[in-house]
């Protein structure tokens, strides 16, 4: 294999991920790799050629001969990226090769070759096929997501009830339950698809400077408009249907940008999350192991996060990639731009294959997540009673303010609960959290406060708030994400009524 030669899916001599794992993929080169950028410009241009056959606009038969030119095995990739130098965009090179294959393909003399990109431009077909593209690619995109989300509803139902600590700012915060912090997680990745899914992906028909004059032209004496034909190219590539052509209205790529990126955003949210709970001193959660993976090249113990490693390098990544759409679309001047389109193509290539990458990984990480409520019950103990200060708070400082009136005393029941708080820091971890008791204990008469109703407050199970009904709510805003022929959220609220 020379320098120039492609590798059959991958395309250029680099294009196969070696410096990016997580979209390093034979599905991922199949669905956004150069060849399938080629094999989607191809097949823009048999279905243009297939909706002027229809219409009468060119020689009858022209469409299978196009179709049968338009396999994208009979393309040097390779050779076309370098030639799409000459004319800075690769429709230019591959028309001229799409031509002389289908001359050649023309044994009965059609003229088939006056129904390849007739009226069109160059900026008509790239924009399409990129939607094309990205059609196929947000279809597995969102089958790998339905199927994490499925996953994370199981857990958020099988954990309804497992305590953990929250954690604000790095320090113990309040009692929390594992299965609120799955359907969050669900919450994101299903608020972030079902963004994706509602998006259209619309045709590109505008002709040399978005006034389809070449098309007026082509469909003089006819009852059809170039938009009727514009339309029909839409259907014919399963793509939305536009009012107008949008050359330098660049809304559906900036749209699409947002939405992959927010797909990574939510990923690499739990990637996080999974990466500090599965640090050994903290062990609440590990990856699912597979052989040779997560092995270090120099320490034979080690069993690396690597799920949630390449996930959150997807996450890293993505939002710069956004941002550059976004620097395209506000600098795309005149009719045709001067390199804001063709900075576009790079960035949103290497969105649609990090989310796809990143997605595939988190379907496993989501599937195959092991959980530890023992080690989330050791960690939520170890502030001891002092995490339910807030409880303690909410519930006896009345009762001080009370007593305070009675008795005349200066300070509020919150001043001096917080003395309470105050004093117990002082004293070394180990001993908090009997010295804490001992002190609320002194400060809150028993005739106010029984020891039962103080053990009450003390328990982290007692303070869990609307953590159950929160996650129920969340699964149930998205019943076709979650898991279950009845929906994750009506098996979540049978466990919680059974809790």
């Amino acid at each position: 294999m020379t320098s120039f030669e492609t590798d059959g899916d991958a395309g250029l001599p680099g294009d196969f991920g070696l410096l990016s794992p997580v979209s390093a993929s034979p599905l991922v080169a199949a669905l956004a790799g150069d060849r399938a950028v080629l094999a989607a410009i191809l097949k823009v241009e048999a279905a243009w050629a297939a909706v002027l056959d229809e219409a009468g606009l060119a020689p009858a038969g022209s469409a299978a001969v196009v179709a049968a030119a338009a396999d994208v095995q009979r393309y040097d990739v390779a050779g076309i990226a370098v030639r799409a130098q000459g004319g800075g965009n690769p429709v230019i090179p591959l028309l001229a090769d799409l031509r002389e294959q289908v001359r050649n393909l023309d044994a009965a003399g059609l003229g088939a070759v006056q129904a390849v990109h007739t009226s069109l431009t160059s900026q008509d077909v790239l924009d399409s096929a990129l939607m094309v593209l990205a059609a196929g690619a947000v279809r597995e995109l969102l089958a790998e997501l339905k199927a994490a989300t499925t996953a994370l509803a199981s857990l958020a139902e099988a954990h309804g009830h497992t305590l953990c600590v929250a954690r604000s700012l790095t320090q113990h915060s309040l009692p929390y339950s594992f299965g609120l912090r799955a359907a969050q997680w669900f919450n994101g990745l299903a608020a972030a698809a079902s963004r994706l899914e509602a998006l259209e992906l619309p045709v590109q028909t505008g002709g040399a400077a978005g006034t389809l004059a070449a098309g007026t032209v082509l469909t003089e004496g006819t009852v059809l408009t170039p938009l009727d034909l514009a339309d029909r190219l839409a259907a014919r590539l399963g793509l939305a249907t536009v009012p107008a052509p949008w050359h330098t209205n660049r809304l559906a790529v900036t749209a699409l940008g947002d939405a992959l990126a927010a797909v990574t955003d939510a990923a690499g949210k739990m990637a996080a999350d999974v990466l500090f709970l599965s640090r050994p001193e903290v062990a609440e959660l590990a990856e699912p192991r597979a052989a040779g993976r997560g092995v270090s090249s120099a320490m034979p113990q080690k069993q690396n996060p690597v799920l949630s490693v390449l996930i959150r390098s997807a996450a890293l990544q993505a939002p710069a990639l956004a941002a550059q759409l976004h620097l395209a679309a506000a600098n795309f001047n005149d009719e045709r731009p001067d390199g804001a389109w063709h900075s576009e193509w790079a960035a949103l290539r290497q969105l649609l294959r990090l989310a796809l990458g990143a997605a595939a990984q988190l379907r496993e990480l989501a599937e195959g997540l092991e959980v530890f409520p023992a080690a989330m019950r050791r960690n939520l103990n170890l502030a001891g009673p002092l995490l339910l200060s807030e409880a303690v708070n909410f519930a006896v400082a009345p009762l001080l303010d009370l007593r305070s009136a009675e008795t005349g005393l200066g300070r509020t029941g919150k001043q001096q609960l917080q003395a309470v708080v105050d004093k117990t820091l002082q004293a070394p971890a180990a001993e908090q959290a009997g010295i804490y008791r001992a002190l609320l204990r002194a400060a809150v008469p028993e005739e106010l406060l029984t020891d039962a109703r103080l053990e009450e407050l003390l328990h982290p199970a007692n303070y869990l708030g609307q953590a159950v009904d929160i996650s129920r709510r969340i699964l149930a805003a998205y019943p076709e994400y979650a898991a279950g022929p009845a929906g994750a959220a009506h098996q979540l609220q049978n466990g919680a009524s059974r809790g």
